[in-house]
């Protein structure tokens, strides 16, 4: 079996069960899964595992549960992966690929099947982009901090300011986000990539200039957010508050954990569940 050739929801009758090991609990190879998604150097299958593994931590789902390093042939190494890892892995992964595209159909049925996939693939990017984002947002805080500003609040709001040409509170009665969120929480993909790009470029434009001073620093935000907002209505038509809000991150993460709970309780079944490992 080379790839993926049957995508019925039911595990059993899924080309990909045969790829499957059991030692108490289902599992399969990430060397098996590269190939199954249509890679054929796992040096670039590691970009999608690292995005899985970033999912994990952003809902506090443990890491070593599912992907576990082991030894593979010819002394190199390889990682034993669970249904939730395949799952996660396959939606963060190159979906030009037809295999990718073909598995991302499949996990999706079986972790929502009243859910069309797409909002499902879209929600574990979401997720992915959502986490990434406060990571980027800490960098820059203490950036601009040593850079001297000393109100926050005024900063970042002015990078908000300058995207979407209304300041936070506008925004949030815009989108209809509650007071004490973060306008993020209710973003699509494409609006959490042009936010987390406004966010890195801002950073990289303070540390190249060396921008100091709060005043500057504000106007530096402003700016890099106004050349998002450019950008964005010349390639795609739209400016970045004509987006529609999309469902709340927490409710996403909710139905992201119930699919890691749906897989493991799967998952220790050994009944027809592939292959036996030592």
């Amino acid at each position: 079996m080379d790839d993926l050739q049957v995508f019925n929801p039911e595990p059993s009758n899924s080309a990909f069960e045969g790829y499957s090991h059991f030692n108490g609990a289902t599992h399969w190879l990430a060397s098996d899964l590269m190939k199954i998604l249509g890679y054929d150097k796992f040096s670039d299958f590691r970009k999608p595992i690292t995005k899985a593994q970033k999912v994990c931590l952003t809902l506090n789902i443990p890491i070593e549960e599912n992907f576990i390093h082991i030894p593979g042939i010819h002394g190199e190494k390889d990682v034993k992966l669970s249904r939730f890892a395949c799952h996660l892995i396959a939606m963060n992964a190159d979906i030009k690929k037809p295999q990718v595209a073909q598995a991302q159909v499949y996990f999706a049925a079986m972790a929502e099947s009243v859910r069309q996939y797409l909002e499902h693939v879209e929600g574990v990017v979401r997720v992915e982009l959502r986490g990434e984002i406060s990571e980027r947002e800490r960098s820059l805080a203490g950036i601009v901090k040593n850079a001297g500003v000393e109100q926050y609040p005024l900063f970042q709001n002015a990078g908000y300011r300058g995207m979407y040409n209304m300041n936070l509170y506008q925004l949030r009665q815009l989108k209809g986000v509650p007071d004490s969120r973060s306008p993020l929480d209710y973003m699509g993909k494409t609006e959490l990539a042009a936010n987390l790009f406004r966010i890195t470029q801002t950073e990289e434009k303070i540390k190249a200039e060396d921008i100091r001073g709060q005043q500057r620093l504000e106007a530096t935000a402003e700016h890099v957010g106004k050349e998002v907002r450019n950008t964005m209505k010349r390639l795609s038509g739209r400016f970045p508050e004509e987006l529609p809000p999309s469902d709340d991150i927490k409710t996403v993460q909710k139905r992201i954990k119930q699919t890691h709970r749906q897989f493991r309780k799967l998952d220790t079944n050994p009944k027809g569940r592939g292959k036996k490992s030592e």
